[in-house]
């Protein structure tokens, strides 16, 4: 037989059905079978984020954030401290408990003064911050 495109279309017509089982398990994760397992469910927290700058208001990628909780020792338990590196865009993301609770946001970065801000988390919300760096 003489293969053509036509032939060769019609000749997997009869593998389509499974491929496409294998490939609507993988699209569809509910229509998988279930593991069995249970999700533990997200707890709630909230969100510390922002952008560094430099002296001259373009953005500070690769500069180091730290959230450090602050207040009573007791209060500080709940949270603990997290460091992160801004990304391109001198953007920073931190995930902290959604209890009440005062951080002190530091920014340090060569070449630059360190920097430090004060922030405060009531509960589920985001909490944005902007820092301009000074040259040493």
């Amino acid at each position: 037989m003489r293969r053509n495109r036509s032939n060769l279309v019609l000749a997997g017509w009869p593998r389509l059905p499974a491929v496409l089982a294998v490939a609507g398990g993988l699209l569809w994760p509910g229509a998988a079978p279930a593991s069995g397992k249970k999700k533990k469910p997200a707890e709630p927290f909230a969100l510390i984020s922002g952008t560094v700058f430099r002296d001259t208001g373009m953005s500070l990628a690769g500069a180091e954030v730290t959230a450090q909780p602050r207040g009573s020792p007791r209060q500080a338990q709940a949270g603990k401290k997290i460091t992160v590196t801004t990304d391109a865009r001198g953007e920073f993301a931190i995930r902290v408990p959604a209890a009440p609770l005062g951080y002190t946001v530091s920014v340090r970065a060569g070449g630059y003064k360190r920097q430090e801000k004060a922030v405060s988390v009531a509960g589920e919300e985001r909490v944005d911050v902007f820092i301009r760096l000074e040259p040493q």
